[in-house]
């Protein structure tokens, strides 16, 4: 049976607007086949939370686990994404609980109003996206699941001061930020998520990709 990839990856380029204290991206020349160089080299400056990115436990927990404790058998699997584009508030437990995830889920992408951003507000950072309040981060650890995603730069509100996040990661589960799911619908699917390789990190840039039967 063949199988239909969606990327929900966003494209890195100096426009894209990132997490307002986080280094913004500069992509300048390092040299140039038109400038007489023998190949087109680019200089890439990123932060490791920069696009679509994985977090490791060490984002926010010092003595949490670091990047290379992510191994493929957790980002590679069954995924669920969930539609909660209902939500007007930040996703709560009872938002969560009502959103039909499958019980036997361990991987979940949360679709929110956020996707729309990447159209109406595609490289100005919007403080008023849709984040998952500490009961609905309760929620998801307490549901057993392995991953959650959302479609802006974080899982949790703006200026929230990092709860939601301590709470997941504290938990030992991987998170997914700044992914696109204006093109998902709702539903079960394969993801395929693979940051770079980078030791004793707190995170990485990564392709995400969600594949569907066909």
């Amino acid at each position: 049976m063949a199988e239909k990839y969606l990327d929900i990856s966003v494209s890195l380029s100096e426009s894209l607007p990132v997490w307002p204290s986080d280094p913004r991206i500069t992509m300048p020349p390092a040299s140039r086949i038109a400038d007489g160089a023998g190949a087109n080299i680019t200089r890439l400056g990123i932060g490791t939370h920069t696009g679509t990115h994985v977090d490791a436990e060490w984002h926010f927990i010092e003595d949490g686990q670091r990047l290379e404790a992510l191994t493929p058998d957790r980002l590679i699997g069954p995924c669920y994404v969930a539609d909660l584009t209902h939500c007007t508030t930040h996703i709560s437990a009872s938002d969560l609980e009502a959103a039909g995830i499958p019980e036997n889920s361990t991987r979940v992408i949360l679709k929110t109003t956020n996707s729309d951003l990447w159209t109406t507000s595609p490289t100005q950072f919007q403080e008023s996206y849709i984040g998952i309040a500490p009961d609905g981060a309760e929620w998801i650890v307490n549901r057993g699941l392995d991953f959650i995603g959302i479609d802006y730069h974080s899982v949790e509100p703006f200026k929230a001061g990092g709860k939601t996040h301590r709470i997941i990661l504290g938990a030992g589960l991987i998170i997914l930020e700044t992914v696109d799911l204006r093109n998902v619908e709702p539903g079960h699917y394969t993801l395929y998520c693979l940051p770079l390789r980078i030791d004793g990190y707190d995170g990485s840039p990564c392709r995400a990709v969600l594949g569907t039967a066909t």
